[in-house]
């Protein structure tokens, strides 16, 4: 599938673009992988690893660690602000779209996505792989002033306010966490919640159907008749997307702000993990908004 299609192309690359790219000192690749035993067995040639949990978040403070922290991870790991920095990871890149999603909330300007993901590198092309941890000289970091966050976080008091105004929403988990049957993700009973189903007036749109068999993005007119014919979305809403956790919502934001060109779309990452554990909180059950 060719990027060019998308409305901001250059933002995703190829894995041959990341393989023309090896060794461009002005260019890092980074794994940002749920399974954190991955990186270990095998990654990209030339790649770091930076943990969506442990590096990016705050470990006592359910929030993203301070732009002093942030600017030392990039440091060690040989980034400057200047670097073009590409992600990729398992599970189809939705780990990765996390990990681009808080560097965009620290001002990084060159963020990138490898399309794909481990998936398409590893399995399908079969494209080199290595345990080897690259070293890299220091970076140059410096988180950038007055980065508007807030026209990519929504934080809970501003979802209430979203959904009182009956603004659109994009609820992307599995059709059982929507409806209110499964209160936890498949696979993480540790990240349940007291009270399953959705926000009211949510769309349910499963972050998966934006992508491929092979794991790479499907094409523009593909993912226009999913956003906008469908759930009937514009360019121009306003429009707000969660899960669980803000991690498959951040792959759904990724698609709407960068490959379809909406103007305003923000990753709700409190997400069902906060909203259906607040008491008072409004909830929907069942399969309609």
């Amino acid at each position: 599938m060719s990027a060019s299609q998308y409305a901001v192309p250059e933002v995703v690359v190829s894995a041959d673009w990341v393989k023309e790219h090896a060794g461009d000192p002005k260019v890092r690749i980074v794994e940002s992988s749920g399974d954190a035993l991955l990186y270990p067995m095998a990654h990209i040639p030339g790649a770091v690893k930076i943990d969506w949990h442990n590096d990016l978040q705050d470990q006592t403070v359910r929030e993203y660690v301070s732009d002093e922290a942030f600017e030392k991870i990039c440091r060690d790991n040989g980034i400057s602000n200047d670097t073009t920095v590409v992600f990729y990871g398992d599970d189809n890149n939705w780990w990765a779209c996390y990990a681009f999603w808080a560097f965009k909330l620290k001002g990084h300007k060159d963020c990138r996505m490898l399309d794909g993901g481990r998936r398409y590198w590893i399995e399908t092309l079969k494209y080199p792989t290595t345990a080897e941890v690259p070293s890299y000289p220091k970076g140059d970091y410096k988180v950038p002033a007055n980065v508007d966050r807030a026209s990519l976080r929504a934080l809970r008091d501003q979802v209430l306010d979203h959904c009182n105004a009956g603004l659109p929403m994009v609820d992307v988990r599995s059709p059982k966490e929507y409806t209110g049957e499964r209160t936890h993700m498949e696979g993480y009973p540790e990240e349940g919640v007291l009270r399953g189903g959705h926000i009211p007036g949510a769309l349910h749109c499963p972050w998966a159907r934006a992508v491929a068999e092979d794991g790479r993005f499907k094409s523009a007119d593909e993912l226009k008749a999913i956003y906008e014919g469908e759930l009937k979305l514009k360019p121009t809403d306003d429009v707000v997307a969660y899960c669980r956790i803000g991690e498959r919502s951040s792959l759904t934001w990724f698609v709407l702000k960068y490959l379809l060109g909406f103007s305003k779309v923000r990753n709700y990452d409190g997400s069902w993990t906060e909203w259906g554990n607040i008491v008072g909180m409004p909830i929907r059950k069942g399969a309609q908004p």
